[in-house]
C-alpha cells in the first residue's frame, strides 16, 4: 500500500486532487483536520486568524513535524486496508519524518498554479475563502515559518492546475495509474 501526500500553495488544487484518489480507492487524510478540531475545541470560530495561531501553537508544543506525528496512527491505520492520500503535508519536516517512518511508501504529488490564480481561487471558494491580501499573507506565511518549499521541490510528481477541472483530474489519473 502506498501513501500519496499531496503538496503546494494555498489554492493550488489539492483539496480537488485528494477527492480524484479518494474516488479511486484512496482514503483521504487531511492534516488540515486537526486544526479545526483544535480551534472548535476551543471554542473559536473557523477563520484564517485562529486556524493560524493554532497551526502555529501546534508546532511550537510539538515541532514543525506535529501534523506528521498526530495523523501518522491514523495514517498507519488506514494502510491496513486501502492506500492513503494525504491532502495538506506541509512542512520539510513533516516530509523527513514521515519519510522515515514510511520509506518508499511515500510519494509526493506537487499540485502548482501561480500565484494569481491560486488568490482568485481562494477569494471565491465556498469554504474558508481569503482575500487576494490574505492569501498572499498566508503564502509567506507557509513558506518562511512553515518550510513549505523543500517537500514541494522534493516530489516525486508534479501536476500544473492552470486550465480546467478535466485537466487536472487527468493528470491525477495518469499519476493514479502509475503508482498502481
Amino acid at each position: 500500500m502506498n501513501v500519496v501526500a499531496l503538496v503546494g500553495m494555498p489554492g493550488s488544487g489539492k483539496s480537488e486532487v485528494a477527492g480524484v484518489f479518494e474516488s479511486c480507492g484512496y482514503q483521504k487524510i487531511r492534516f488540515g483536520d486537526i486544526t479545526d478540531e483544535e480551534v472548535k475545541r476551543r471554542g473559536l470560530k473557523l477563520n484564517e486568524e485562529n486556524e493560524r495561531l493554532t497551526r502555529e501553537e501546534l508546532r511550537k508544543q510539538q515541532g514543525m513535524a506535529a501534523y506528521a506525528i498526530l495523523n501518522l496512527p491514523g495514517i498507519e491505520a488506514a494502510l491496513k486496508i486501502s492506500n492513503v492520500v494525504i491532502d495538506g503535508l506541509y512542512s520539510w519536516e513533516e516530509y523527513k519524518y514521515l519519510k522515515d517512518k514510511l520509506g518508499g511508501r511515500l510519494k509526493t504529488v506537487a499540485v502548482w498554479a501561480p500565484p494569481g490564480l491560486r488568490y482568485a481561487r481562494l477569494t471565491n471558494r465556498p469554504v474558508r475563502p481569503l482575500t487576494a491580501g490574505q492569501a498572499g499573507e498566508r503564502d509567506y506565511a507557509e513558506i518562511e515559518n512553515v518550510n513549505k518549499g523543500g517537500p514541494i521541490a522534493m516530489a516525486d510528481y508534479t501536476i500544473s492546475n492552470c486550465s480546467s477541472l478535466d485537466s487536472l483530474v487527468e493528470q491525477s489519473n495518469n499519476i493514479i495509474k502509475v503508482l498502481k
